[in-house]
């Protein structure tokens, strides 16, 4: 059923400004969950549209399977309901007037497909998703996580080759759609379909993706698992748009491994830096990965500095502290139901080598998410 979706030199170039899609180049294997992730303008929902051929591409190529959907250069353009693909929308887009059945059912019908096998499909696709015991129900009586599930089966009762979902838990509260995510990668994965799905939450894309694609301003900036994605982002931009929250400015020092601050001091790093001696640099720490210590308690650990609290606020389960330290306000997160330490408390932090990136000084502009 399901099919590999191959771009390959993806554009789309609207009428005026830079193009919406700049050269987007990806593979998704068959039965893979790829997630596309970024800001709104960065070009993903239009990447989406071009592979549902609702957008015809400027140039590049799409193909799914062993068949070439897309190929403006060629003259190919596969109208979109000759792609054999799936597509659930932010919006429920469910007939009213019908029955989770009926709603289930309609693809199924538009294609001649007989009576009883309408019903085994149907019956099937309606317990993946939990609403075996609603297929009567009309869906005004539902609630909107259960209409979602009813557009997810209409999407899959016909088995399409690729499934495409454009932010389809937005319109959900926040409890919901924490507790749809998670189904919603078991369903998916349950039917076998590939998936490319599109949206703007960094905790969705990490639930739900096999691989995640950042991009910005209609590039594709990095394109990995979500463990490599969020422990080695390649670049200023996906660092921060994963949640890096601290850039302390520097240049490389003459040893190895190591970053010369303004203040004199020196930040070991574990991945040897790019660059020569003396270049401009940004080092990027995760508030999550600094370790708060008393005074006094560091020991011999790479990267301790003496630091002074500027605040705190307690949250339940974490505390985030705004800490002073190497001529940088700081921002650091540490987890516990008891916060440890007060307002212009005298502390120690550490840093971890391995944990903390370095780039290019002059990139940060060009990769600071909007």
């Amino acid at each position: 059923m399901s099919a590999e979706l191959i771009v390959s030199n993806l554009r789309k170039q609207f009428s005026v400004g830079r193009p919406a899609v700049d050269d987007v180049s990806f593979r998704i294997a068959a039965g893979e969950i790829v997630v596309l992730l970024g800001p709104s303008g960065c070009g993903k929902t239009t990447t989406l549209r071009c592979i549902a051929g609702l957008e015809q591409a400027t140039s590049g190529s799409i193909s799914i399977g062993p068949d070439l959907m897309s190929a403006p250069e060629r003259g190919v353009q596969v109208p979109s309901r000759l792609r054999n693909i799936g597509m659930v929308f932010q919006s429920y887009a469910v007939w009213p007037h019908m029955t989770v059945k009926q709603n289930v059912a309609y693809p199924l019908r538009q294609r001649k497909v007989t009576r009883a096998e309408i019903d085994r499909r149907c019956a099937e696709v309606l317990e993946l998703v939990g609403l075996a015991e609603y297929a009567a129900r009309p869906v005004t009586q539902l609630s909107g996580g259960q209409m979602q599930r009813v557009a997810l089966a209409r999407a899959l009762v016909y088995e399409p080759r690729l499934l495409l979902l454009d932010e389809p838990l937005s319109n959900l509260d926040a409890k919901l759609r924490l507790r749809l995510r998670d189904e919603l990668r078991r369903i998916i994965k349950a039917a076998g379909v590939t998936a490319l799905y599109v949206t703007h939450d960094q905790d969705e894309a990490v639930v739900l993706g096999d691989r995640i694609g950042v991009m910005q301003e209609g590039k594709l900036m990095q394109m990995s698992a979500p463990v490599d994605l969020y422990n080695r982002p390649e670049n200023l931009f996906v660092a921060n748009f994963t949640g890096v929250a601290n850039f302390l400015k520097g240049e490389l020092a003459s040893a190895p491994g190591a970053v010369r601050l303004p203040t004199g001091d020196v930040l070991r790093i574990g991945a040897p830096p790019p660059g020569r001696a003396g270049d401009s640099v940004v080092v990027a720490v995760r508030p999550e990965n600094i370790v708060l210590r008393p005074d006094g308690e560091a020991g011999e650990v790479a990267n301790s500095f003496p630091a002074r609290v500027i605040e705190g606020h307690f949250h339940g389960t974490q505390t985030t502290y705004a800490v002073e330290t190497l001529g940088h306000r700081l921002e650091v997160i540490e987890l516990g139901t008891v916060p440890r330490f007060n307002a212009n408390d005298s502390i120690r932090v550490v840093i971890p080598p391995d944990l903390s990136w370095v780039f290019p000084q002059d990139a940060k502009s060009a990769v600071t998410p909007s």
